[in-house]
């Protein structure tokens, strides 16, 4: 079920008797030549309303705009500071327990996020409002993404490009593939940043001229959408475990 498609009176059943709920976040920012700025945001998204669909479970709205300031050279990336980030998801999500939810899933498709969706997951279960996770759809499924892609590349690669082109094909400039792939680089250790193991760089720049890594070439509609179902799975998986949880076990364990 779809929030923003309900009428407010038709959710009371919803918060009587269910208390999980999936939230999408993605980013708006550079994917490349060839991949729209929405990318994140639409994949995460389809993962959610897909798990909401598949199991009952509420789906919010989608937060479209992310932790994105390493991609902030390339035209139209836009981003919201970390603390500020924080505090908002934190806040909305606090929006939830008020209605009665006091388990979220964070249906992540963005990595520049997942570090701080876990600290609000952290602040939020130290004050014992919920239990709220970071869910992040490549990693719920690693062996696969290996299988698939030679080359799968940490942003704007294959993997991301299959996958949109599998959701919304007219949005991936398949003229531009062989651009994507020589204009960037294969992998981050191709780019040399890291020095005697030390990340020497902060923004995607700093790797690649284009804003893309892996080989885009590979990407398929059909590899994307054995992804897309491999990891609904695990997602309906993980929902279906943490509605089965009781919320006293979810909370912090007293001092030894």
């Amino acid at each position: 079920m779809y929030l923003g498609d309900v009428a407010w009176p038709d959710l009371e059943e919803y918060f009587e008797t269910e208390s999980l709920a999936l939230v999408p976040l993605g980013s708006t920012e550079q994917h490349g030549p060839h991949l729209p700025e929405a990318t994140d945001h639409l994949i995460a998204e389809a993962f959610a309303r897909e798990a909401a669909d598949r199991t009952g479970y509420l789906c919010t709205p989608t937060i479209n705009v992310g932790v994105s300031p390493h991609h902030k050279q390339f035209h139209g990336t836009m981003w919201a500071d970390a603390p500020v980030f924080r505090d908002y998801v934190e806040s909305i999500t606090r929006n939830l327990a008020y209605h009665g939810i006091d388990r979220v899933i964070y249906v992540n498709a963005h990595g520049g996020n997942v570090e701080h969706l876990r600290e609000v997951g952290r602040r939020l279960r130290d004050d014992e409002v919920l239990y709220a996770i970071e869910w992040m759809w490549d990693e719920s499924i690693p062996d696969l993404v290996d299988d698939l892609f030679e080359q799968n590349g940490p942003h704007g690669g294959p993997k991301e490009t299959s996958m949109i082109q599998y959701l919304d094909p007219q949005l991936v400039h398949e003229d531009r593939l062989e651009d994507a792939r020589d204009g960037g680089v294969a992998s981050v250790e191709a780019s040399e940043t890291v020095k005697h193991g030390s990340r020497t760089f902060f923004d995607a720049a700093d790797n690649t001229e284009n804003g893309v890594l892996g080989d885009q070439t590979d990407a398929t509609a059909e590899k994307g959408e054995r992804l897309f179902e491999a990891a609904t799975d695990q997602l309906v998986q993980l929902a279906e475990w943490l509605a089965g949880r009781d919320f006293e076990d979810l909370l912090p364990r007293d001092h030894v």
